[in-house]
Order: structure tokens, then sequence, then C-alpha cells
């Protein structure tokens, strides 16, 4: 309690006033920003780089009085000499034997991290596995509650029953499901940056939970469809200021080597509620009329940790940050960073790097901020980008299958045990080969991940539909349907399953991340909403067959989408990406066009070796990185 009230009075120790006027000073001794408006030559810069030695210190003692830090000085101008030039951390004299071993270990052994970290990013990210549960609750129950509330929209094997509109009934059916969704892109994504503000992303967090849980349970004591669909709308908004919120926090909160690593745990517990969710539909779907209320209602689980467990968490330091209270920022990092060196350094180059972004971007509210993510260059890059890898999500076909696979499978000629079964099998391939991207989401790069698994979802998919012409007396029809199902499914689970929210989470500047993340989950769940909605009456116009085929081209699209406008962001910090961001548009076009594309063809279609690709970005001066790099040498060396 003594720290909190502390921390308060630390808020008015200084006037912002003189705030303002050191931020200032700290920023003019830094020489030869490069321009986060329009960075023409692709530099990205450490903001500390070229600063003087005693100069920096003079900031450090600035910064730290202006922070209440005044007694961690000496630590401070350690951990700034380590910001400044991360690759050169063993030739600093001033660092302890122990500090330079906490930074070796940052990259020999980068997953060696604070329990506290790992107990943040997997708590948190637990309440994505509502989502998941959710959607295949719905998937099994569409089975029966339109039959138990008066809007069957298949029409039975004995034939089509006199007075039913199977056509209407169906719209219904997509309007129900697509609830959450459209509560969510209207509304739901859009307080959270509101919620953000005030309560931060804990108190986000915790209103989000409250909603998954109680309205989830209200489903599953509904009497009629109208009431179903009312539940499942206020589901939308816990839904939709949740997942705007979460993978910003785990973003936050993580080093940037490993941040893609743990932040994408918010999709290996969807696909893990996905799993859970079809492994209830088993096991309850005998139980009688009851069973499909058991199956929407069992969402309510996974949200009950959420709830008890999101206060045993620290808060985002960058948060703590933004609200100026450095002191609760630096506690929150050490306990979220190996050392008290490690903390140190994180705090004041965030800092930094967030004083030459505020000094572009200035203040604003909520509207401007709005209005600025398609006004402002660098901030309008990530806009574009983050909505390409969302909608690219809903194109790519994935939710087809989890939304309608029981469906699916019964039109294949299934019945309703054999389509739980192997959409069961769809949700186990799912959560199982979301595991490799932990790995290689921080290696390959979520560019690359992408750009090789949309090609391959593609032709699984138009596979999968054709499948449906073979006939149904052939025992080859429905294992083949399922075998590139769920081929499609360990495609899409490494890439376009994790990368959108991760990518998304960490594209933004820390000024305009929630309105940022509401938008890209926004865009997602909106054009969920209308996937959800239209694919009942898709299926019934186009066919199995013709609805995959028409999802398989969107693949096509969204690969050259993706190519051209999509930059990469692994092991960058989330306030380098402002450089990297800052880039045009045409310039990142270009280079894809001119030089990556005639590379890839020239290496890996001709087979030419010793061919050599120009980089786009230039890095001036160390960045986080470079560490990576520094110590690699040094055990290959060794």
């Amino acid at each position: 309690m003594a720290d909190v009230e502390e921390s308060e009075l630390a808020h008015h120790e200084h006037s912002p006033d003189q705030f303002e006027k050191d931020t200032e000073a700290r920023r003019e001794s830094r020489q030869g920003s490069v321009s986060l408006s329009r960075n023409i030559t692709a530099r990205i810069q450490n903001p500390l780089d070229g600063i003087p030695r005693a100069t920096l210190f003079q900031n450090v003692e600035d910064f730290a009085r202006d922070a209440n830090l005044s007694e961690h000085v000496p630590l401070f101008q350690r951990a700034a000499l380590v910001a400044q030039n991360p690759s050169a951390f063993e030739t600093i004299v001033e660092l302890e034997e122990t500090e330079k071993d906490a930074l070796r270990n940052e990259v020999v052994h980068k997953w060696r991290q604070p329990w506290s970290l790992y107990f943040t990013v997997i708590l948190c990210s637990i309440g994505a596995a509502v989502q998941g549960w959710d959607q295949t609750g719905s998937n099994g129950a569409n089975l029966s509650w339109p039959i138990d509330f008066g809007v069957p929209d298949q029409v039975p094997d004995a034939g089509a029953e006199p007075g039913v509109d199977y056509d209407k009934n169906s719209w219904i059916v997509g309007v129900v499901n697509s609830g959450p969704y459209i509560a969510s892109a209207l509304f739901g994504c859009w307080i959270s940056d509101p919620l953000n503000h005030y309560f931060g992303r804990r108190g986000t967090i915790f209103f989000s939970a409250i909603f998954c849980l109680l309205s989830v349970l209200g489903s599953a004591v509904s009497q009629n469809w109208q009431q179903l669909f009312v539940t499942r709308l206020l589901l939308g908004i816990g839904m939709g200021s949740k997942a705007s919120t979460v993978p910003i926090y785990a973003a936050e909160n993580c080093p940037a080597i490993i941040r893609g690593g743990l932040v994408m745990s918010w999709q290996m517990w969807t696909a893990f509620g996905i799993f859970l969710g079809f492994c209830a539909n088993l096991a309850v779907y005998k139980v009688g009329a009851v069973a499909w209320r058991l199956q929407v209602g069992s969402a309510f689980i996974p949200a009950v940790p959420l709830v008890i467990g999101v206060y045993f968490c620290p808060e985002s330091p960058r948060w703590y940050i933004k609200k100026r209270r450095f002191a609760d920022a630096y506690r929150s990092l050490l306990r979220l960073r190996n050392t008290p060196v490690q903390a140190a350094r994180d705090l004041y180059y965030i800092n930094a790097q967030i004083e030459e972004e505020a000094a572009i971007i200035g203040k604003s509210n909520y509207f401007t901020r709005f209005f600025e993510l398609f006004t402002i260059p660098r901030v309008r890059r990530a806009t574009l980008a983050s909505f390409i890898v969302m909608l690219a999500q809903q194109m790519c076909g994935i939710n087809i299958i989890a939304f309608y696979s029981s469906s699916i499978f019964v039109q294949a000629g299934a019945s309703e045990r054999v389509a739980l079964i192997a959409s069961f099998g769809f949700g186990l391939v799912n959560f199982v080969f979301a595991w490799p991207a932990v790995w290689t989401i921080d290696t390959w790069g979520r560019r690359a991940l992408l750009l090789f698994t949309f090609p391959q979802m593609a032709w699984t998919l138009l596979a999968a539909g054709l499948c449906f012409l073979i006939p149904e007396k052939d025992r080859a029809h429905i294992g083949l349907i399922a075998f590139f199902v769920y081929l499609f499914a360990a495609f899409y689970s490494p890439g376009e399953g994790p990368v959108p929210f991760t990518y998304s989470a960490e594209v933004f500047p820390l000024s305009h991340r929630e309105v940022g993340m509401s938008w890209a989950v926004a865009t997602c769940l909106f054009w969920a909403a209308v996937l959800s909605i239209s694919f009942p009456r898709i299926l019934r116009a186009f066919t199995v067959t013709g609805a995959f085929g028409f999802y398989a081209g969107l693949n096509v699209t969204a690969l050259v989408l993706i190519f051209l406008f999509v930059p990469e962001t692994k092991q960058r910090t989330l306030e380098e990406l402002d450089y990297v961001f800052a880039v045009p548009t045409r310039t990142h076009m270009n280079y894809q066009l001119f030089k990556a594309l005639p590379w890839w063809f020239n290496t890996f279609i001709l087979r030419r070796k010793g061919l050599v690709l120009e980089p786009l970005y230039q890095f001036e001066g160390a960045t986080a990185a470079d560490q990576v790099n520094a110590v690699g040498k040094r055990d290959k060396a060794k």
C-alpha cells in the first residue's frame, strides 16, 4: 500500500511543464533522427545512438529525478549504456559480471524468463479459449437448436415440411451464430480504448471476462432464438474488448526476442478452446434435448480462471509509462525481467523511443486518434497491414470449418456422430499444428510464415471441395474430404492462425495501440460476422464444392495483398517498428516486386546459386536484434 501511495505522490512531485522541458532537452540531445513520418531510406535507428557518454549520463539523471527513481541512478546509467549499444555490452566496464551473464542468457537461453511473465501471458490468453470454445459449441449446437426453436435450416431426408421457409431460416441461423461477431465489431472492440485509458490492461481484461462468463450461461437457458441472439450479442461485447486488449498486453510485457512466440499463445488457446469445444460436443451429444444447451454453456469454463487470476498479474509497463507512472513501470518490469539491469534498460529505452514517437504524433483524444489511423503516414501503414492480415484470416476459409464443420460433414453424407468425430479431428489438428509457430514465428518471421502457408491453404481447400464430387457411396468420399480439411488446418495453424493478432498487437505506436488494435479486431470480427451470416446461404446457392472453390480463390488474393503491403516485424522492439512503418508503401512495394521476387524466382525456381538479396532495412547504430547477432557470433567463435 505504501508503494502505491509513494507512486501517486511521485505523479505530482514535478510539474507537467518541467517534465515536458526535461523531455525536450533529452530529445534534442539525440542527433540525426530518422523521420518517423517518411523514412525513405528505410533506416532503423536507436534513439540513443550518437549521444556522448556525459550527456547520456546527465539525461539518465534527469529522467531518474523526474521518475522518482533517483536512488537507482547508477543502475540506470549502466542500463542506458546497454540500451545505447546492445551488441557491445561485453565491453562496458561498468557492468557487473552477473549482469553480463544475464544479457548473454537473453540470447543463449532466450526462453529462461521469469515465471511472472509466463503466468501473465498464459493466463490472459486463456481468454482466447472462450472464443474458440464458443465457436465449436455453436458448431455442434447448430444441429439441434434450430429445430428446438422452430427454425430448421436443413431439409430433412424425408423431404421438405410444408409451410417451412428453409431459405429464411438459414439466414436466421446465420444471424444468431454471427451475434458475437456483430457486437464485437460494432461495439465491443471500440470500447476497449476508453476502458484501457481509465482502467488499464488488467481492468479491461477483467471487464471482458465477466461478460464472457455470464453471457454463455445465459445462452444455455434461452427459450427462443431471439433470446439466444441477445445473449450472443452480450458475449460479443466481452469478446471484442478482450481480443483488442489481451494481445496488446502480452506484446507489451514480452522481450522482443520471444515476443511472437509468447503473444501467439492467444492463438494457441483459441485452438485449444476449439479442440475442447469439440470434445464437449462429443461428450454430451447423446444426453437428449439439453445437449445443445450444454454445448454452448460449457464455454464459461475457461472464463473462470481468467476472472480470478488477472489481478495476480503485473500491469503493462508501457501503460504505466504512458501515464508517466515510471516507478510503477519499473516495478512491473522487475517482475517481467530476470535482473534489475534488464528492467532498467527496457524502461529507459522504451521511454526514449516513446519520446521520439510523441514528437511526431503529439497529443490527441479518442476521435482524433481514430482519424489519425488513416491520416498519419506511419500509423496509416500499420492500419493497412493489420487490416490485411486480419481480413485474410476470414478470406482463408478457416471459419467456414470452425463455424459449420458439423453441418458440412453432414452434407457430405456423414451421420451426426461421424460429423462430430470428424470435427473433433479438425480441432485436434488445429491445436497440435499451432505449436511449431512458437519457434518459427520469431525465427522465420511473421511475413515468411504467411507467404509460405497461403498457397498451401489454397490448394488444400480446393482439393477438399472437389472431393465432394466423389459419389457418396464410395468409401473414399468422406475420407478424402476429411483428409484435405485436416491438411488445410495443418497449414493454417502455424501461419494465418497466430500471426494476425500477434502482428496487429505490435505494429501500432503506443499512442494509437488501443484504437489501432480495436480497428484490427473489429475488421476481423466484422468479416467473421459476414461469413457466419452468409455461409449457410452460400452453401445452398454454390454447393459445398463451389463454396470451397470460392474461398480457395480468396486465399490467392490474400497472398498477393500480404506480399505487397505487409512488412516483417520479427525481433524488433515495439518502438523500433516506428522506423519500419515509416518506410513509404511505394518503397516497400518496389523492393518486393523488383528485388525480392526476382531473387526468389532465380534462387528457388531457376536454382541459381550464390545470389544475394540486398536487405530493405538499413540499421544505423545498435538495435535490439544486434544483441542476438553479437552473442551468436561470440558462441560460434568459441
